[in-house]
Parts: structure tokens; C-alpha cells; sequence
């Protein structure tokens, strides 16, 4: 077999050495220089593989050879190699699908567009406490075809994916999926959102009536699609009694099946705040279920879990003004479900890559809590027109982070929270996410007193 690797960068890297413990011919394409890639490829030095650096490369590639392609997922179909690989009748998929064929292991995928990362980490933790063996992985981790070819059949593996990994998907059937919830994201890659929602139900669209599907019944999207899903479903609601599935009654959790109705939890023993995050407890829980996983050590998990970083991840106080870091919200509504998790007054600092998303419910949102708005990066034009036509005037543009959060600084009285909640992907700016919460978070620090150079 000769296998492509489109895309050097996680998941690239983790599907080379995958691929390393196979019998087979690893090419690797990435349109970035072979320099700009050097730390990267130090962690395949070693292993065989014949690369091409550079769209100028592509037709040294002798694509007839090759059976199939493995495309990192940030890499669109309108890009040159794939077109090519796809106009030659090359298989192009995604890691989660390579992972999938290459494992027997158990599979719990979770996707949506809000709330996976915390549901993934709070199920990881409750197989964790169940004392199952297990590996957290997709998004979160290494990489997952690595994490697949090297786990063994017993092992759970608990997958948070994205909707470009599961574009890449054909046969994909994890045994169980967990769907958070849907609204308008990513429309740069995707176009329109009949695609974006289509991917999204690729989460669950191959399972038989042996799988499991974990679904928010609040949702309308997922709601208006579940005759599509032919696993048993196990519904999660915050907002009505279901008559099978989990729910809040009288601030209690309850999970309900076959008219037998069992306490879980009560939604204000769960430690992380807001209604989105009761909502991925419910999900969690629901997965859990699903494992087998006692009741109580579900309980127990949501008790103590105290979130996942970039998400209302408090950072500090200061001078009676505290900060959080919310890097994690890289579309409007999950910004949104941030502000709504803060109490006012907020300063709140938006703006980064372009998704094409609508700010209108974003700045709506705002709903008199939010006193001042600071806003950088590629779309700081954009969402300050729409403050402005909802009349929103307290507005400050800056270019960098550092100028943001000294900003912040500036503007911040007594009593205020200063909110990093950008509405849009760090992308152009920054790599991840990631790498732009740590930023603020070292410049919130610098500004609040501990003056270490940055």
C-alpha cells in the first residue's frame, strides 16, 4: 500500500507514526517549506517517508501510485493537492476515519459545535474513575490514528472531533456518539450550512441499533434529524421532563429509562457553572451510561471536575477586577454562552479570524452587561459595524493582545470582569486557541503586578 499524508501538522505527525508500524509506503505532502517544518519533522526522524514540500512540488508526486490519502483536517477540498487526488479518483479521508478502520477498540465521539471539549474531558475523567482503560484523544492528545494503532481492544478511546475531521469520513461508526449541539460555524470551510450540518451528522450517521447516540433534544437542528440515526438514542434536556433520557427536574438530574427514574446529581452540586456546561454534564452522563459506568462515579466526577483550560477559566484578580480566559470561544455563540456565564458589568475582548459567521446574536447577547468592548484582529471591522447598528458605542479597536488586555486594564473599575471571548478562531494571529489564551493570560499577569518580561 502506498499511503499520502496531506498536512504535517498534529494530526500529520501522528499519522506518520501510525503508518510507521505498518507494512506500508508512507509519502507526506505539506505546502509549507521543508524549513518552516523542521521542528515538526524532528519528531519523525527516523521513519521512511519520501516527501514533497511546497505547492510546486505537487506534480512530482506520482499520484497513480498512491491507494489512498490521509488529510489533516484544516486543509480544504479546494486545495491544489486534494483536487488533484480527487479529480484522479484517489480515496482522500480523514485521520478519524484511517483511525477507525485501523482499531477494534471502543469508540466515543464526541462533536458539536460548543461543549466538546469539556464533554470529552468530563467522560475521559468518568472512565478514568470507573478504572476502564482508556485514552482521551482526537482533538484533545496526540493525534488519533496514532492513539488508535497503538491501543489496545479493551481500550475506550473518548474522541472529541471536529467537523473537518468528519467531512473525511465514509464509514466511520463510532459505538458511541454524543452530538452537544448545532448552530452556524466554520461556513469558510464549509459554505453553507446544510454542509456544515451534514458533517456534523456524520458523527452519528453510520451507527446500527447496537451503537449508542447521545443527543440534546433542546437542540432544533439535531431534533429535525434524528430520523436519521439509527442507533438508540439517549436524549439529554435542560429545559422540559423527558419521558426517557436525562433531564433536570426541580434542580435535580435525573436519568429516566423504561419508566424507572434514577438520581444522578443535583445541578448545583455539578462545580462547573453556566447552563451550557449542566447541559455537557448531561451529555457526559449520557455517554457514561452508555459505558456501563455506575451512577455514583458519574456524580462524583461532576462534583469535583473544575473545567478545562480556555474556557471561563478564571485567571486572576486584581485589584478587585477578575479576569477569565475564554479562548475557547472561537464562534459567536459560544461567546455567547460566555457572557451569559459572567456577571456584569463585563469588558469584553473579541475579534480574530474571519468565519464568515453573523455577529447579530453575538452583540444582542450583550443584554446590558457588557460595559465596554475591545475588539482586534481580522474581524475587529466587522463586529464593530454590527455594535454599532444595535447601538453599542463603547467600543475600543487595538492590533495586538498586549494592547488589549493594557487596555483592559485602563477601562476596568472595582468590581468589573474582564472577558476574553473572542467569537472567532485565533487563526492569523495565533496557531490555536491555545496559544492565544496562554497569551493573554502571561499579559494579564504582567499587568496586574507580576512584572516578569513577556
Amino acid at each position: 500500500m502506498n499511503v499520502l499524508v496531506v498536512g504535517l501538522g498534529v494530526s500529520g505527525i501522528a499519522c506518520i507514526k501510525g503508518l510507521s508500524k505498518s507494512d506500508v509506503k508512507i509519502y507526506a505532502f505539506d505546502e509549507s517549506s521543508k524549513e518552516n517544518l523542521k521542528d515538526r519533522l524532528k519528531e519523525i526522524e527516523g521513519i521512511d517517508v519520501e516527501y514533497f514540500f511546497g505547492n510546486e512540488e505537487i506534480n512530482k508526486i506520482n499520484i497513480k501510485k498512491i491507494n489512498y490519502a490521509i488529510k489533516s483536517p484544516g486543509i480544504k477540498y479546494e486545495a491544489p493537492i486534494i483536487e488533484k487526488l480527487i479529480k484522479n479518483n484517489i480515496e482522500v479521508i480523514s485521520d478519524i476515519e484511517a483511525a477507525y478502520r485501523a482499531t477494534n477498540s471502543t469508540i466515543v465521539s464526541i462533536s458539536g459545535t460548543n461543549g466538546k471539549t469539556t464533554t470529552t474531558t468530563l467522560i475521559g475523567e468518568m472512565v478514568r474513575e470507573s478504572k476502564k482503560p482508556y485514552k482521551v484523544t482526537g482533538n484533545i492528545g496526540f493525534g488519533i490514528y496514532y492513539d488508535a494503532i497503538t491501543a489496545k481492544e479493551e481500550d475506550i478511546l473518548v474522541a472529541e472531533v471536529s467537523s473537518f475531521q468528519l467531512a473525511g469520513t465514509s464509514k466511520y461508526k463510532p459505538h458511541i456518539s454524543v452530538l452537544t449541539n448545532i448552530t452556524p460555524d466554520h461556513l469558510d470551510y464549509h459554505h453553507t450550512i446544510e454542509s456544515y450540518v451534514e458533517a456534523k451528522f456524520k458523527n452519528a450517521i453510520y451507527q446500527d441499533e447496537n451503537d449508542y447516540a447521545i443527543l440534546n433534544y433542546e437542540d432544533s437542528t439535531i431534533r429535525n434529524h434524528i430520523d436519521k440515526i439509527k442507533a438508540k438514542k439517549i436524549f439529554f434536556s435542560s429545559e422540559r421532563l423527558l419521558e426517557s433520557g436525562i433531564f433536570v427536574e426541580n434542580g435535580h438530574v435525573f436519568y429516566r429509562k423504561n419508566n424507572n427514574k434514577e438520581f444522578i446529581i443535583k445541578a448545583k452540586e455539578i462545580f462547573i457553572p453556566g447552563k451550557h456546561n449542566l447541559e455537557n454534564a448531561m451529555a457526559a452522563a449520557g455517554a457514561a451510561i452508555a459505558l456501563g459506568i455506575e451512577i455514583s462515579v458519574i456524580a462524583k466526577v461532576l462534583k469535583e471536575f473544575k473545567g478545562v483550560e480556555h474556557r471561563l477559566e478564571f485567571t486572576g484578580e486584581y485589584k478587585k477586577v477578575k479576569f477569565y480566559n475564554d479562548s475557547k470561544g472561537t464562534n459567536p455563540d459560544a461567546s455567547i454562552k460566555a457572557i451569559q456565564g459572567i456577571d456584569k458589568p463585563i469588558i469584553l475582548i473579541a475579534g480574530g479570524y474571519d468565519k464568515q459567521s453573523p455577529y447579530d446574536d453575538f452583540i444582542k447577547a450583550f443584554d446590558n452587561k457588557v460595559k465596554a468592548l475591545i475588539l482586534l484582529g481580522q474581524t475587529a471591522e466587522d463586529i464593530n459595524k454590527c455594535a454599532l447598528k444595535y447601538g453599542f458605542r463603547n467600543i475600543y479597536r487595538v492590533e495586538t493582545m498586549d494592547e488589549a488586555v493594557k487596555k483592559s486594564f485602563e477601562l476596568a473599575e472595582e468590581g468589573d470582569n474582564v472577558l476574553l471571548s473572542p467569537a472567532c478562531a485565533s487563526w492569523g494571529m495565533y496557531p490555536n486557541y491555545e496559544v492565544r489564551g496562554r497569551d493573554f493570560k502571561e499579559r494579564v499577569n504582567y499587568y496586574g503586578g507580576n512584572n516578569k518580561k513577556i
